[in-house]
């Protein structure tokens, strides 16, 4: 039987296997192909690495899959860069991962490929959405490295051509971990800074690790929901980047983005030229034209008899001068006989008129009487008649 001091807890030999286990393998590459890859709600990362013999449980905290330049999924083939620790509650060791990497450039292209069909299904590489690039823009905002040489070649470009344009640099890291942020950052606040024409977001050439930044699906998405347009400017003339299908113009290099953005100056003066030589013709032809026109005016008959149009046209007036005085002599003697006519009717029908023939009319106290039964005995009333008026005293039965 075995003595008590040979028999330890599980969990004190789990310890010292962590402990030796830990200590021996300090950290680590491993190679291997990724399967069971989870992504869990807290941000870490879950997945198992295997090759022909064996696998290894692994994961990712979340502080470090934000320096990720891929998105991991089941089958890619990748190098992975950690710890040996041992998780007691199961009793198994696994690798905390620190960074993971693609296998080779071919891994990188069959992300790259994922990515891009992921988006040009979701529709944002439609040529419906590309917004016009403006012809004469005064204000030029540019998204790149602070020291890269391709800020160099845009400026250099702007002032030889147009140096009157304004620049407005939004400095961001163009590789690396949080680069593509930064610059899905940089295309949202330029977007709020007001008044800027058009972008340039870009950079100059390098291996497709070194491009990746414009390879990542925020900075994609960025572009598309950009209100100002985006010239995309990435590498050389042969690198093609994922913000190369979603901006609204590629450009095959910076130098050439700012090329594109601005006319040349002396191209412009010499348009401008143009232009004034041909208006200048086109009025001079203008010019020639009227002065034909006018000499055949001079020339023509009515021109030269515009007595003939006065007269005939003064001979129509007379005749309508003539023609208004009979129908107003007309009209006035109408309107003449009707008011005498009117003029009698009133007359008969005025009291002066009805008086003289016998009537008279009688008033008490200024009031016109209209019935006998008005006026009482011993009333006084005046009589009028048509040549005057007279006044009375009623007695009973009689008037005096």
């Amino acid at each position: 039987m075995a003595s008590e001091k040979n028999v330890i807890t599980i969990t004190e030999l789990t310890r010292q296997i962590k402990f030796s286990l830990e200590s021996s393998f300090p950290r680590v590459w491993v190679e291997g192909e990724i399967s069971n890859f989870k992504q869990h709600t807290s941000g870490h990362l879950y997945f198992t690495l295997k090759d022909e013999g064996a696998q290894l449980s692994a994961l990712m905290w979340r502080s470090r899959v934000a320096n990720l330049t891929f998105q991991p999924e089941d089958g890619m083939k990748v190098i992975v860069r950690g710890s040996i620790t041992v998780y007691p509650p199961r009793g198994n060791y696994q690798l905390d991962a620190d960074q993971i990497q693609p296998l080779g450039l071919g891994e990188l292209q069959q992300a790259f490929e994922r990515l891009k069909r992921k988006l040009d299904a979701e529709g944002l590489f439609d040529t419906d959405h590309k917004k016009p690039i403006p012809e004469f823009p005064e204000k030029i905002g540019i998204i790149t490295s602070e020291t890269g040489a391709a800020l160099q070649d845009i400026r250099s470009v702007l002032s030889r051509r147009h140096p009157s344009v304004e620049v407005v640099l939004a400095p961001v890291r163009v590789q690396g971990a949080g680069a593509a942020e930064e610059i899905a950052g940089a295309i949202k606040y330029l977007n709020q800074f007001g008044g800027i024409d058009v972008l340039i977001v870009g950079r100059g050439g390098g291996s497709l690790e070194d491009l990746w930044a414009f390879n990542e699906e925020i900075v994609a998405r960025a572009i598309y929901a950009s209100k100002i347009p985006i010239i995309s400017a990435v590498g050389h003339e042969i690198d093609f980047s994922i913000a190369d299908f979603t901006a609204d113009m590629r450009a095959p290099t910076p130098s050439a983005a700012a090329e594109l953005v601005v006319r040349d100056r002396s191209e412009l003066l010499e348009d401008i030229g143009n232009m004034c030589y041909t208006m200048h013709g086109a009025l001079d032809n203008q010019v020639s034209g009227l002065r034909e026109r006018t000499a055949g005016l001079v020339t023509s008959y009515s021109f030269n008899r515009p007595k003939d149009l006065v007269r005939k046209f003064s001979q129509r007036v007379d005749e309508l001068d003539r023609s208004l005085d009979i129908s107003y002599a007309h009209a006035a003697q109408r309107v003449h006989q009707k008011y005498s006519s009117l003029h009698l009717q009133l007359q008969a029908l005025s009291p002066g008129g009805v008086l003289k023939r016998g009537y008279a009319i009688i008033r008490k106290e200024g009031r016109i009487v209209s019935s006998a039964r008005l006026l009482g005995t011993n009333d006084l009333a005046d009589i009028q008649l048509h040549d005057g008026t007279v006044g009375v005293k009623v007695e009973k039965g009689h008037l005096v």
